[in-house]
């Protein structure tokens, strides 16, 4: 009997020393890209405030949107991965609190994403009317909006959430995986969830290739400028790759659930924590690049910033 109680004993030791190695290796490979791309991000957001130009442009403002949710989203969904990584006991309202503003940021980018195509199509199609159409009072105006429709999901799981809290007070304790909020609140916000995604992105979509056809058919007409028509559709199709990305980090729970009565918890955990690279980190890292590189007027005065900063650091 003491053997094989020592046999167990080994065995146990060696899974926690797996699982240790696990959290502090994955741990390690979302915390440095996501400190990264947050500094770059910072700076590209300081860079647009930086010059009127920047500030005065509505394609501009649209973009330090989103840029600005994909920054809050990056953070906040690594601060509640580093909780459920080294199994962090949070009590359930900071928690739910915590998956309502990941939940209030995500929605932020396919919303703007239906609004930039937009602004494309009508600076190519109707270039006299632009300057009136497209100004800032009505850009900010839009961004309200954006925050207003993203809110309503927040509106419904608030509204589930103090149901479960009237009816449930003493399960309401702590919680040891923050992920599974949604779970707890029932099927009734899942459904929701579900659904309003589903309607977010098809019109994210829809706008997208209607403003993508617009500019095509606008390309081939004598007075368009030309020039004007082609950056156009590469951003276009920018806004295409964004879109699939965001619908990328939706897909991330429906296929983790489908894993987890598939193969292994061993094999589980190392296939969740990967995916969470690969879906959540990785597309929220990209904005910055692609248009900090790409964008003729942000390029210079990003790597301006970006190298006065690293002297600063060296000296």
């Amino acid at each position: 009997m003491s053997t094989v109680s020592q046999t167990d004993t080994n065995v146990t030791v060696e899974l926690q020393n797996q699982e240790l190695l696990r959290t502090i290796i994955i741990s390690g490979l979302s915390t440095l890209p996501t400190c990264v791309f947050l500094f770059i991000n910072g700076i590209m957001l300081f860079t647009m405030r930086s010059k009127p130009v920047f500030r005065e442009t509505c394609r501009y403002v649209l973009l330090y949107n989103l840029l600005f949710s994909d920054t809050a989203q990056l953070a906040q969904t690594q601060v509640i991965f580093l909780v459920r990584a080294f199994q962090v006991q949070l009590p359930f309202p900071v928690c739910a609190i915590l998956i309502l503003l990941v939940n209030l940021t995500g929605r932020i980018t396919p919303l703007t994403l239906v609004v930039m195509p937009l602004e494309r199509y009508i600076a190519v199609c109707y270039p006299l009317r632009h300057a009136t159409i497209v100004t800032l009072r009505n850009t900010g105006a839009v961004i309200i909006v954006i925050w207003a429709v993203s809110s309503l999901n927040n509106v419904t799981r608030l509204l589930v959430f103090f149901e479960v809290l009237s009816n449930n007070v003493e399960n309401l304790g702590v919680i040891n995986d923050c992920s599974n909020v949604g779970i707890i609140l029932g099927s009734k916000s899942e459904q929701y969830d579900t659904i309003y995604t589903c309607c977010l992105f098809v019109s994210a979509g829809v706008a997208v290739i209607f403003s993508y056809v617009g500019v095509i058919v606008a390309a081939r007409s004598v007075s368009t400028d030309k020039s004007l028509a082609r950056k156009a559709c590469n951003t276009l199709l920018l806004n295409v790759i964004q879109l699939i990305l965001s619908l990328s980090a939706n897909i991330y729970n429906p296929l983790i659930r489908a894993l987890s009565r598939t193969v292994a918890r061993t094999v589980f955990l190392w296939v969740r924590d990967v995916f969470y690279v690969c879906f959540i980190i990785l597309p929220r890292c990209l904005t910055s690049l692609i248009y900090g590189l790409r964008d003729q007027t942000i390029r210079p005065v990003l790597i301006y910033y970006l190298c006065c900063r690293m002297k600063t650091s060296v000296v």
